[in-house]
């Protein structure tokens, strides 16, 4: 089984989420990454010795107390009083992916050798994500600058230990299903937890992780659901008897974005066979939420592209503060500045729930209008076949109204806010872990909004007088996916569990398995 190699140079979206969702295995650190971690920690340790200049977070307090020094022989203890301190998350645990996703980027951002901690620490994180050890983080209380530093610190809460542990918080962490102490996870795990030493503490807490993590995996999740909400609007063009002459490329490459092309071919592709397509020949044109898709959707795709390409660059940086570099013309030294702020990601993040935010508006829309007579060219209202005595899908579509409008709360700007901390030294922060949250939560609505969508026209489809035997093949494979977990709506049912299961095909991408196979 191929391994995931951390190098610090070279790690991918694909891989961050293949570790965190597939929960593939990490090799174990090669030579010369070990070597050049080495190099940065043993200058660390002979600065702490010598201790003949303040450098901050090694010698010193930290925020307002970056004027205190701190004696040599309390580097560790200083060390690890920073990971404790900065235990104060709050709120519900991170989701299991998001923590993988954390320790995998931190790992790799420490393999780089710039943060000047031993090797044996990014061991650390890859055994506990090779033995499959979560630690216990809660989602809320960064404000993504100086980094997540209370997301992070209750993952360095579980990898490392007082040099006096009798008596100790060890945090929480889950081992085989169970959730333990740390100690106790990290011990039936195999793991020993590590005294840190001098700057450690600062490296475990001090950078952009849960941001980045979690971006990573929304990044990936936005690019699935863009395929799936084009795949539930081809299927509701079809439901609709919709005109396919707006999708003409001609029209689309006289826009000259890249990505409103890309759409108009996708659903050229997606309805190439269809018998239901301009099969009304009175039809001029359609609305907007189906006539534009194209010029909607395409935005999308070209936001979610910018933000893909600066989370890959983001990846196999340092954001860590001091840095330690060895190379410099001037021999080894010590730089401190702001790696750890977030405001690129918060930025990126927002533009990201943004953009999504509006494909699940349009896919609403045409939910609404597959329900409503005088819309849905003839389809029975709210796509039953008695209605009155029952209500079809008239609530299912409530339910997308709710979550387009909670994700317009969601999708409001956290990176324009910021609120000083430290006692005004940490005077500008970048709300990026807030907007981190708020993104992967307007995905999951856009889950359910586009699941709600697939369900409505399969719905729809059925009530046609073709059926799906009109369909185009590639829709009918979409369609046939759906009907293998949810069947027609007879008559009034509980509808949670259809929207539930048509979410976990989407989720799981078993939906677009056929389509993207041609």
């Amino acid at each position: 089984m191929a391994m995931i190699t951390l190098t610090g140079s070279d790690l991918s979206i694909d891989e961050v989420v293949a570790v965190a969702r597939r929960g593939e295995k990490v090799a174990p650190l090669d030579a010369p990454v070990r070597e050049r971690m080495s190099r940065s920690n043993q200058w660390i340790e002979e600065a702490v010795a010598a201790n003949d200049r303040a450098i901050y977070g090694v010698n010193t307090g930290f925020g307002l107390l970056a004027t205190e020094r701190v004696r040599p022989e309390d580097a560790g203890r200083l060390s690890r009083n920073l990971i404790l301190n900065c235990c104060a998350g709050v709120g519900p645990p991170l989701a299991e992916d998001v923590v993988r996703a954390m320790m995998v980027v931190r790992a790799n951002t420490l393999a780089r050798g710039n943060s000047g901690v031993r090797p044996e620490l990014a061991d650390s994180f890859i055994r506990m994500l090779n033995k499959g050890v979560r630690p216990y983080v809660p989602s809320k209380g960064s404000l993504g600058a100086s980094g997540d530093l209370a997301p992070l610190a209750h993952i360095g809460l579980v990898i490392t230990r007082d040099p006096e542990p009798d008596g100790e918080d060890t945090g929480k962490a889950w081992f085989e299903g169970e959730l333990l102490s740390g100690a106790e996870a990290m011990e039936r795990a195999g793991i020993p937890r590590l005294v840190p030493r001098a700057k450690e503490g600062l490296s475990l807490t001090n950078g952009t992780t849960f941001m980045l993590g979690a971006a990573a995996l929304a990044a990936r999740d936005a690019l699935d659901l863009l395929d799936h909400a084009e795949a539930a609007a081809a299927l509701t063009l079809e439901a609709l008897r919709a005109r396919s002459n707006f999708l003409h490329p001609a029209l689309h490459d006289a826009s000259g974005q890249k990505g409103q092309s890309e759409v108009a071919w996708n659903l050229r592709r997606l309805l190439d066979g269809s018998r239901l397509v301009d099969s009304d020949p009175d039809r001029v044109q359609d609305a907007y939420s189906v006539r534009c898709i194209p010029q909607v959707h395409g935005p999308i795709r070209d936001a979610v592209r910018f933000v893909t390409g600066r989370i890959d660059s983001l990846l196999n940086g340092t954001s860590d503060n001091p840095l330690v570099f060895m190379d410099l013309p001037d021999g080894p030294d010590v730089v401190s500045g702001g790696n750890f702020h977030g405001q690129g990601l918060a930025l990126w993040l927002d533009l990201l729930g943004i953009a999504v935010a509006e494909a699940g508006s349009m896919s609403e829309r045409r939910t609404f209008r597959l329900l409503t007579p005088g819309l849905s060219e003839g389809l029975p209202a709210m796509l039953v076949p008695d209605p009155g005595l029952n209500s079809g899908l008239m609530v299912a579509q409530y339910t997308a109204a709710a979550l387009v409008s909670d994700n317009k709360t969601l999708a409001h700007p956290d990176s324009v806010d910021s609120i000083p901390s430290s006692a005004n030294q940490e005077d500008h922060v970048s709300m990026g872990a807030n907007a981190a949250r708020h993104t992967l939560e307007i995905l999951d609505n856009l889950r359910h909004v586009v699941a709600i969508e697939l369900l409505t026209a399969a719905q729809a489809v059925d009530l046609r007088e073709t059926g799906p035997d009109g369909l185009a093949p590639l829709t009918r494979t979409v369609y046939d996916k759906i009907r293998s977990r949810v069947k027609f709506l007879e008559h009034d049912r509980a509808l949670t569990p259809d929207i539930e299961a048509a979410a976990d095909l989407v989720r799981s991408n078993a939906v677009l398995a056929d389509v993207r196979e041609h």
